[in-house]
């Protein structure tokens, strides 16, 4: 079986400190994945290593059935690899649909010349502005980013993501910093993606995971503790004592 991204026995050690302890992990196409765990459980370097921002000490990443463990960051993103961030990394003082703009005429390859014809900016601007309808922040388009909710910087920052077209789709801790009630608005607007981009969110807030994830991986000490449908997670005894709290029980 071809998954949409695969990990075999990946390892990674600063030293004598072990963060990712061959690890075996399997994103299906279309997957609605979470990866949870503790502070300090591995998480982030896990993603490090699946985007190329870290090496990996040993172990193998796939995208799409082909090895790319050796591959940089941007090689793994014009294969379909898209991320991203705890803190957004957006242009705060451009428009919501510059920045999103940007994206897509990076993946074109007109960012060097920036919208090199007239034609080629009337396409780019086009493809950014369905981004932002498919997202419901269209109305936002020509605001400042700086001047924008930070749930709805959030939302910009999956529509620059989504315009790289990537297959696997890498949000980490998508709600981080969001107000409870803007979460709800990053949720649906997750729902509304194409059902082929296989996503994984890196995420805090349980009330999330457990209403996006149709699967949940359970990292600790940089070693997967189970895996399973949030039903399972839920009831799980171990996710209860390292993680969850008794208060889900």
């Amino acid at each position: 079986m071809t998954y949409a991204l695969e990990t075999r026995g990946l390892c990674k050690s600063f030293g004598a400190l072990t963060v990712a302890d061959h690890i075996d992990f399997q994103l299906d196409v279309g997957a609605r994945h979470a990866l949870i765990g503790p502070n300090g459980a591995g998480k982030t370097t896990f993603v490090n290593l699946l985007t190329g921002r870290l090496a990996p000490s040993e172990g193998l990443v796939f995208l799409g059935g082909e090895e790319v463990s050796n591959l940089s960051q941007s090689e793994r993103v014009k294969k379909g690899l898209g991320r991203t961030f705890q803190i957004n990394t957006l242009f705060p003082k451009m428009s919501v649909l510059d920045n999103v703009a940007l994206g897509v005429s990076e993946r074109l390859g007109l960012s060097s010349g920036l919208w090199k014809t007239a034609q080629s900016y009337a396409n780019v601007t086009e493809e950014a502005m369905s981004l932002l309808v498919l997202l419901g922040i269209e109305s936002d388009a020509h605001h400042i980013v700086k001047d924008l909710p930070y749930g709805k910087q959030r939302l910009v920052e999956i529509a620059i993501a989504l315009g790289l077209k990537p297959k696997v789709l890498l949000l980490d801790e998508p709600a981080a910093g969001v107000p409870s009630m803007e979460s709800q608005r990053i949720l649906s607007a997750l729902d509304l993606l194409p059902k082929d981009i296989a996503i994984m969110i890196i995420e805090h807030d349980m009330d999330l995971v457990f209403k996006f994830a149709q699967k949940i991986t359970v990292l600790v000490q940089g070693a997967v503790l189970c895996e399973g449908s949030p039903q399972e997670i839920a009831k799980d005894t171990r996710v209860h004592q390292v993680y969850l709290g008794e208060q889900r029980a």
